[in-house]
C-alpha cells in the first residue's frame, strides 16, 4: 500500500501522544498558579483524589471486588480533583485581579453564552482612571463601574443616562465592584454569577436591536489637546514630501 505523503506546505498534525503531554504541561501550569496564590489547594486536592480512592480500596476489600472499587475510586477521585482544582484556580485568578485596572472587563468577559460584552470600557474618567464596563444580554443591560464605588457612581449614572437616550424601556443594571456592603456592590468573583442570574425581558431580537443602537453610540475617544480645533487643521504639506 502506497504511503500517504502530507502536502507540500501543510502543517502535520500534532501526535496524539504530544497532545497529551502538552495538556499535561497546561494542568501542571494551572497547578502550580493556584498553589502559589493558595497554597490549601494541594491539601484540599489531596483529600479529594485519595478520599474516593481509599474509599474504594477499603470496599473492595469488604466486598472481595479488590479490581473493580479500587479503579472506580480513582475514576471518580480524578474527576473530583479536576473540578476541584478548576474551581480553586478561578478564584485565584480574580484574587489576583482585584486591586488592578479593568478587573470588571475582565470579570464581564468570562461570560460566556447569552450575553455581549464590550472588551474596552465604554467610560473612563481621565483624572483617576475609573472605568465603566457594558454587557448586553436578554436581561437588558449591565453597567459595570471599575473603581471605588463612592467615587464611580456618577459615571456610571452618566452612562445610564447615555444608554436610556438610545434604548428607552430597555431595562438598565448598575453594578460596582466592591466588597458587598453597599448596594449594587458585588465581589469581582461573583460579578458574572450575578449577572448570569438576571431575569429575562429581551427576545433575541430585541438583545441584537439593543446591541445595534449601543455600538452607535461609540467607544471612549481620545482627548483632544486643548486649544487645538480639529476642523481647522491642515497637514504639513512640506514635511509630507519630505522637504
Amino acid at each position: 500500500m502506497a504511503r500517504r505523503e502530507t502536502p507540500a506546505g501543510a502543517t502535520p498534525a500534532p501526535k496524539p501522544k504530544k497532545q497529551r503531554w502538552k495538556r499535561l504541561r497546561q494542568l501542571k501550569q494551572v497547578y502550580d498558579m493556584t498553589v502559589r496564590a493558595d497554597p490549601a489547594t494541594k491539601w484540599w486536592m489531596l483529600l479529594a483524589v485519595g478520599g474516593p480512592i481509599l474509599v474504594g480500596v477499603v470496599i473492595g476489600l469488604l466486598t472481595g471486588h479488590w479490581i473493580y472499587f479500587p479503579l472506580l475510586g480513582i475514576m471518580v477521585g480524578v474527576l473530583a480533583g479536576m473540578f476541584l482544582l478548576g474551581r480553586r484556580a478561578e478564584r485565584a485568578a480574580y484574587v489576583s485581579l482585584e486591586g488592578q485596572k479593568g478587573a470588571a472587563g475582565a470579570a464581564l468577559s468570562s461570560i460566556r453564552r447569552g450575553w455581549t460584552v464590550d472588551q474596552e470600557p465604554v467610560a473612563v474618567e481621565p483624572r483617576n482612571q475609573d472605568m465603566v464596563f457594558r454587557a448586553v444580554g436578554r436581561a437588558g443591560i449591565v453597567l459595570v463601574g471599575d473603581g471605588p464605588p463612592t467615587r464611580v457612581r456618577k459615571l456610571l449614572e452618566g452612562e445610564r443616562r447615555k444608554v436610556a437616550r438610545v434604548a428607552p424601556n430597555v431595562p438598565v443594571h448598575l453594578f460596582t465592584v466592591g466588597d458587598g456592603a453597599g448596594e449594587g456592590e458585588v465581589p469581582l468573583r461573583k460579578l458574572a454569577s450575578r449577572v448570569q442570574r438576571l431575569k429575562p425581558t429581551l427576545t433575541k431580537q430585541e438583545v441584537a436591536a439593543v446591541s445595534k443602537r449601543l455600538r452607535a453610540l461609540g467607544g471612549v475617544r481620545a482627548p483632544v489637546p486643548q486649544g487645538v480645533d480639529p476642523l481647522r487643521a491642515r497637514p504639513d504639506r512640506r514635511a509630507m514630501r519630505g522637504r
